[in-house]
């Protein structure tokens, strides 16, 4: 049954959803750049929920991650990264700041002290650029814990850094001598 009030949240999630990992699921495809047809994805949410164009552009400019964005004549949309389905986001190589942070849960610590950080189902491991970002994260996933980066050596070693369209910096993978837990 479909809803007749909107609930964004909730829209955005579904969003999220069909623009990172599973497009199939209303039926449309991503073109290698991750982008998807507006009236496309508009057909397809509304067969479970009530969407149109201007519901659409208030979840993009609503979204306080700027989880998406739209060309420039807003008939395609992206995830602006996280995405798990292979897309190439034109991400460009950025220069890191000295350090980053990453925010988890609690239970995952023994395993990235041992192996480091790696994007598991995504295309990236996702750094944020201060340590409240972090903590904001890890607690969506449990008892937070925070670890700095060494972004800078990582960089100085060379590895790639990309910063994406939202702010959230991506790399490959964070190998455990680059992390330091931070203690509260």
């Amino acid at each position: 049954m479909r809803e007749t009030t909107p609930d964004l949240t909730r829209i955005s999630k579904y969003i999220s959803l069909i623009l990172r990992h599973k497009p199939e699921v209303i039926g449309i495809q991503l073109d290698a750049h991750g982008w998807a047809d507006v009236n496309a994805l508009l057909a397809g949410i509304s067969k479970k929920y009530f969407i149109d164009q201007d519901i659409l552009e208030e979840i993009v400019r609503s979204d306080s991650k700027q989880r998406y964005v739209f060309n420039e004549d807003r008939t395609r949309i992206r995830a602006s990264q996280g995405h798990s389905v292979q897309v190439d986001v034109e991400l460009l190589v950025a220069e890191p700041p000295e350090t980053l942070y990453h925010g988890t849960a609690r239970r995952f610590s023994a395993s990235i002290e041992d192996q480091g950080l790696l994007p598991q189902s995504r295309l990236y491991v996702h750094l944020s650029p201060d340590v409240e970002t972090a903590e904001k994260v890890g607690r969506r996933h449990g008892e937070p814990v925070i670890y700095l980066v060494d972004a800078g050596q990582m960089h100085r070693d060379g590895s790639l850094f990309y910063l994406s369209a939202n702010g959230v910096w991506l790399t490959k993978t964070v190998p455990a001598p680059y992390l330091k837990r931070l203690e509260e």
